[in-house]
């Protein structure tokens, strides 16, 4: 059996200090948000009793999938480096960025500067400044396939977007892995299908994608983003595909979405194919502490 978890969202706080010709333009706007409501939401405190239960829950590995930072100012991207430094070797953690670690087109390197280890495929080149994404990562029977959804937007604009490239890569390496025989896991950070309320917020090539997990199949999607629990199901070539979001890992019981938690899957290959069973732990409103919130067989 290999243990995989997962977590999203962290959003680091507090700010740091910024120079007034940092704050201009979008970030002004996300600046002022986050010191009028979204420091209340993202708590540091409850993203570290979050990680203090999860390194008790004996993952094998770890993923995160993306928005460690803000407003993607690059004094905001040591401290998160550190934070993932705490969370595990980049052997053993796995990540990919958000819309927020790509906030202005200024920051669009910083996540591979400063998380690099943490993006690459195996046997990639150490000193490569540049995450290639698709990248993939095998650990046990599994594949761990990681996308960028990332992408500068304008004001007001949470989307993101794959491109021909990276979808056309996908295709191959999905029907590669699964010759091989791998359990396919694939990282987003932005989910392969939004509400319409969510059109600003949304994957702009999202059909694409779901026609590519139609045509070549895998086990399991991640993504956060949304910062809600959410299970939905994708027609694949042999059957039903999961598609798994979190909250947000620091997200408060006082916010107005879902608390933080995380995911387990304990995933056993059978004579049949896979089983995987998810396991979510997380704060539930009016307990105290980290509890598992609920356990269900993703069956397809």
């Amino acid at each position: 059996m290999f243990v995989l978890a997962h977590l999203s969202d962290p959003h680091l706080g507090p700010l740091p200090a910024a120079r007034l010709a940092e704050i201009s333009g979008k970030r002004a706007l996300g600046y002022l948000n986050w010191h009028r409501s979204r420091r209340g939401r993202h708590r540091p405190e409850v993203l570290a009793a979050l990680v203090q239960d999860l390194k008790g829950a004996g993952a094998d590995h770890i993923v995160v999938t993306g928005d460690l930072v803000n407003l993607a100012l690059r004094a905001e991207f040591g401290p998160a480096r550190q934070w993932l430094s705490d969370l595990g070797p980049p052997h053993d953690v796995t990540v990919i960025p958000g819309n927020h670690d790509a906030y202005m087109r200024d920051a669009v390197l910083h996540s591979a500067d400063y998380w690099g280890d943490y993006m690459r495929g195996d046997g990639a080149a150490g000193s490569d400044r540049i995450s290639h994404f698709p990248f993939v990562r095998h650990r046990g029977p599994l594949a761990l396939i990681g996308l960028s959804t990332a992408i500068p937007t304008g004001p007001l604009l949470a989307t993101g977007r794959l491109g021909q490239t990276q979808l056309q890569r996908l295709g191959s390496i999905l029907t590669r892995l699964d010759e091989e025989g791998r359990y396919r896991v694939v990282l987003i950070h932005h989910p392969p299908t939004s509400p319409r309320r969510k059109h600003f917020k949304r994957l702009t090539d999202d059909a694409a994608l779901r026609h590519v997990l139609a045509e070549h199949g895998a086990e399991l999607v991640l993504h956060g983003h949304s910062h809600v629990h959410s299970l939905i199901w994708l027609e694949g070539p042999r059957g039903r595909i999961p598609v798994v979001g979190v909250p947000s890992a620091s997200a408060s019981p006082q916010a107005d979405v879902d608390p933080a938690a995380y995911n387990l899957y304990r995933i056993t290959r059978e004579a049949a194919g896979w089983r995987c069973e998810a396991i979510c732990r997380g704060l539930f409103a009016g307990a105290p502490g980290i509890l598992e919130l609920s356990r269900q067989e993703l069956v397809a």
